[in-house]
């Protein structure tokens, strides 16, 4: 008898026949936790899965993750300020306006492309190791930025240095909320996510009065600071469940690529970072162009960032109540809309602020569920190695989105119109792979329910077995409502 049932078969009396067995229902999660090892040999055949506490310590790791974020995503959301800073100062005379866009696109596009070699010294050293790599990394590149003198000082400082800092930081936290909760988990990853609307708030206000204040060096020194203190702390309070879970941790898994829901997963990343970069980035100068002032854009800037951190926890309850993936394509497309309905025609400060509360609440809707939806499409032993995947398939959008907004702006009239329809298509294209991903979803709810509940009937037509109730056709799933 093999040893997936040997947890149901301890109810089966002795004189019980081996065909009586092979009828029984697939077992629960908790009855798949027997292992083969090589030579036939059963490995403690009752032992029991892991499941995660949904709490416990769980919750001082989402406030670690929630300030790590808010010291690595926040603090690189104040780039808008620099941003607008760097086009009204002229600050490097031999830098163009894609050279300061290219700056931006590089912190982020080298997080995500640095993830590899994380998750190795993830494997290799621990979660520690990797965070507190992070750390040093990320204060060097703010206190090397503030000695820069020439923009390709700035490219290898701002840019690439501050990314690999931020990635091992992010490499290092994000996959650590999952594997402390289970009903709780999109909650407890919006709040810890929401730290970077509230880092991003607090440092697009205080980066322009430091700037005006104590000039940009001091600005990068005095930030360098803070996040040295506050990621080291974190750093060294949070803990991993990998002993426990005993995850992959492979840098690559090459078998994701042959599952269409997985192209969807990337498809969904793909075109939300295209539109999420723009918007990041762009609102301080769209600010600016609109006759504000450079204080004004960074009020702008700290407004959408406002609405990341108080947007991501309402996003991640509402995930768990209707739905992880329904909650996640909703929102994209919500997004997409609000682009081309509010913000072509905010031309005026409060609107604009308006725009920027409403839009930040759910622009990061992406990094609110991608950890909790990449564990129901792929599994929490494979989580590590899909978003390792994912944040390379994003360096590309990352590194050019706020490059294609710049050169999509206008010489006269409405400059940002062609970068806020580019904005809002990005947004839609999302919404519709996270559709498909819906449909696929419920698919697969509906081969599993005749596990979990009564067969439907089966008709017999001649010698064939057809089951009544078939599952759903495509066209039938994209519109059907269902918690998914």
């Amino acid at each position: 008898m093999n040893g997936y049932y040997s947890t149901a078969s301890t109810r089966l009396s002795r004189d019980q026949s081996h065909d009586e067995i092979d009828h029984l229902p697939p077992p629960s999660d908790s009855e798949k936790s027997s292992e083969v090892l090589d030579g036939g040999e059963f490995h403690n055949p009752i032992q029991q899965e892991d499941i995660p506490p949904n709490g416990g310590y769980g919750w001082v790791c989402v406030i670690c993750v929630f300030w790590i974020n808010a010291h690595t995503w926040g603090l690189n959301s104040s780039y808008g300020v620099f941003l607008a800073h760097y086009l009204s100062a002229n600050t490097f005379p031999e830098a163009s306006s894609l050279d300061y866009a290219f700056v931006g696109g590089l912190s982020i596009s080298q997080a995500l492309l640095v993830s590899p070699i994380a998750t190795i010294v993830t494997r290799k050293y621990g979660t520690r190791a990797t965070l507190l790599t992070g750390v040093f990394l990320e204060m060097i590149s703010l206190v090397g930025a503030s000695f820069a003198t020439r923009i390709w000082q700035l490219f290898l400082s701002q840019g690439i240095c501050f990314g690999w800092g931020m990635g091992f930081l992010f490499v290092g936290s994000v996959g650590i909320i999952p594997q402390w909760f289970t009903t709780r988990r999109s909650i407890a990853n919006g709040i810890a996510t929401g730290g970077s609307g509230l880092g991003g708030m607090m440092y697009s206000l205080a980066a322009n009065v430091i700037i005006q204040k104590h000039g940009l060096a001091w600005a990068f020194r005095i930030l360098a600071i803070l996040a040295f203190v506050v990621n080291l702390s974190c750093s060294v309070l949070v803990r991993d469940r990998n002993k426990q879970i005993e995850p992959s941790q492979l840098a690559f898994d090459y078998q994701l690529f042959k599952k269409f829901k997985f192209w969807l997963l990337l498809g969904w990343g793909f075109f939300s970072m295209l539109g999420y970069i723009v918007l990041l980035f762009s609102l301080p100068d769209y600010a600016i162009s609109i006759g504000l002032t450079a204080q004004q854009g960074s009020v702008v800037a700290a407004v959408l960032n406002l609405g990341q951190g108080l947007g991501r926890p309402v996003v991640g309850y509402f995930s768990d109540a209707a739905g992880r993936i329904n909650m996640a394509g909703f929102m994209t497309f919500f997004c997409g809309l609000i682009c081309f309905i509010i913000w072509i025609f905010a031309k005026t400060y409060g609107v604009l602020i308006f725009f920027a509360f409403l839009v930040g609440t759910i622009a990061g809707t992406f990094w609110t569920t991608i950890a909790p939806i990449g564990a129901e499409v792929c599994g929490l032993k494979e989580l590590p190695s899909a978003l390792s995947i994912t944040w390379l398939v994003l360096v590309l959008p990352t590194t050019f989105s706020e490059a294609i907004g710049l050169k999509l702006r206008q010489k006269s009239g409405n400059i940002y119109l062609h970068a806020q329809v580019f904005t809002g298509f990005m947004y839609v294209a999302a919404a519709i792979c996270m559709w498909l991903l819906r449909a696929w979803k419920i698919a697969e709810v509906d081969e599993l329910a005749p596990h979990n509940e009564k067969k439907p009937p089966v008709l017999n037509l001649g010698g064939r077995h057809v089951d009544c109730e078939p599952k759903s056709p495509l066209m039938r799933r994209l519109l059907l409502w269902k918690r998914v």
